[in-house]
């Protein structure tokens, strides 16, 4: 079994969450490698919402975890890393959500994997081999962190978190191709790009509306922190079927012992839809987006 931590951000600021993320790492034994040279870390900036809807991940909390890594690792080299999308550009996103500015203040890189060199990276999946793009920056990282958010999604996927967040480091910009067999591509991008260790930025949630949760997740399995987080939103882990296939196919397991705070206190919390009000959060969302690609002037 694998350990998922759960911690308690006391507020928005800095120090809280900085010290949240230290408590998640802490309470699964997690050290890092003093002699880490190269990082990155790969926040959720799916789309133009920005943290306060909780869909994506708060630049706030990425300057904390970048914090937390200056002080434990001699890393030189940082890099914030994320691709386009079939309905997203990097370059509006990380100028919309701050990241522009964190890059700046924090001497880190920012990284569209769209524009990065790649090289071809074969695997199966099932039996059925897929053939991918592996970014550099990503292949010559030395530490991989995957910052993902909870969130309710497709129905045949139920929520994304650790594992579809990576499924974002296709550089492949035209994701939709994909979709008639997402729960595949998930495990085959993950078994390609295998990440170290995963944390949660679940400070603000979504579902039928945005709620501060003042959650943090810490895990090294993929699939495990996934099966967790399901349980926090509602949702049954045994009724994902990319899950399964993940721990079938050598990424995790589902089966995990939970630390620090019970996980009861934030599924209690946790802002769950019902069957009306998901079709109302979906149109709702809908509308948001058109009126902000009308205000931004999206490509």
């Amino acid at each position: 079994m694998s350990l998922v931590s759960f911690v308690k951000v006391k507020s928005n600021a800095a120090d809280s969450m900085r010290q949240a993320i230290f408590d998640s790492l802490e309470a699964i034994n997690y050290s890092f490698r003093k002699e880490v040279k190269n990082v990155v870390i790969k926040p959720n900036l799916c789309y133009y919402w920005d943290y306060s809807t909780g869909q994506t991940t708060d630049p706030k909390f990425i300057a904390a975890l970048i914090d937390t890594i200056r002080e434990k690792t001699s890393a030189s080299n940082i890099s914030i890393v994320e691709s386009d999308a079939s309905a997203m550009k990097c370059k509006h996103v990380f100028r919309m959500f701050g990241y522009d500015k964190l890059a700046e203040d924090h001497a880190v890189k920012l990284v569209n994997l769209s524009e990065d060199k790649c090289e071809a990276a074969h695997v199966t999946v099932q039996g059925h081999a897929f053939n991918l793009m592996m970014p550099r920056t990503i292949r010559d990282a030395d530490l991989k962190i995957n910052v993902p958010k909870i969130k309710y999604t497709m129905e045949k996927i139920k929520i994304t978190c650790a594992l579809k967040n990576i499924f974002g480091c296709n550089p492949y910009p035209k994701k939709f191709h994909y979709h008639p067999r997402l729960g595949e591509v998930i495990v085959a991008v993950n078994k390609a790009m295998r990440f170290n260790l995963c944390i949660i930025d679940g400070n603000i949630v979504s579902g039928i509306q945005p709620r501060r949760l003042g959650l943090v997740m810490a895990s090294t399995d993929p699939v495990a922190i996934d099966a967790a987080a399901a349980k926090i939103a509602g949702v049954n882990p045994r009724s994902m079927k990319y899950l399964k296939l993940a721990q079938k196919e050598g990424l995790g397991t589902t089966r995990y012992t939970s630390t620090g705070i019970s996980p009861a206190y934030f599924n209690q919390r946790y802002p769950r839809k019902n069957a009306t009000k998901k079709v109302m959060a979906k149109a709702y969302s809908l509308v948001t987006r058109l009126q902000l690609g009308k205000r931004i002037g999206l490509e």
